[in-house]
């Protein structure tokens, strides 16, 4: 028998990438539950990293490292623009002197008492909130999503105003959050 071109069945090999499309570091959107205001304006959010520990068998001649068994969660990082009234950056820092109750034992309760959109995972505490990080395809198709557990800020960066200089440069923040988990899920 000769085999000939048309007779040669090619399978497609399994291990390929299907969508040779490159993901854009631009399409996305992050929405907390407890910080709207902080939405529509942020330009940069990270996808953090993990670590799972690694425990040390020890043999006879060296130690032989092992998967361990907890997993360390980096922290979200959120950059947005601060607008013009301060509401978006007020918003996080509220919510971390809520948290902290820096002049008086009572701002906490002020800030558990504050009508907060979104669902809370504790709502008897007030203190923390959920997050989805939603990113885009070339076309600006929600793809997948990154859902935070117990989201709460924990640093926010300071606003340095300075006459000196020439060009405008609009203020940015960054807020570092801790979480419980987060979930990557296709849209």
């Amino acid at each position: 028998m000769v085999r000939t071109r048309q007779n040669i069945v090619r399978k497609p090999i399994a291990s390929q990438i299907t969508n040779r499309n490159f993901l854009a570091p631009s399409g996305f959107k992050f929405t907390i539950s407890k910080a709207p205001k902080v939405t529509f304006f942020g330009n940069m959010v990270n996808v953090p990293g993990l670590t799972l520990g690694v425990a040390q068998q020890p043999s006879y001649l060296k130690s032989i490292p092992r998967p361990g068994e907890i997993i360390e969660f980096d922290d979200l990082t959120l950059r947005f623009l601060v607008d013009e009234n301060l509401e978006n950056y007020l918003e996080i820092q509220n919510w971390i002197r809520g948290l902290g109750f820096p002049e008086s034992l009572g701002e906490i309760y002020d800030f558990q008492e504050q009508d907060n959109v979104g669902n809370l995972n504790n709502k008897e505490l007030n203190l923390d909130s959920d997050g989805t990080l939603t990113i885009l395809n070339n076309i600006n198709n929600p793809v997948f999503h990154v859902n935070f557990e117990g989201l709460f800020p924990y640093s926010l960066t300071t606003l340095n105003f300075d006459a000196t200089q020439t060009d405008i440069e609009y203020f940015t923040a960054e807020v570092n959050f801790k979480y419980t988990i987060y979930n990557i899920t296709t849209a």
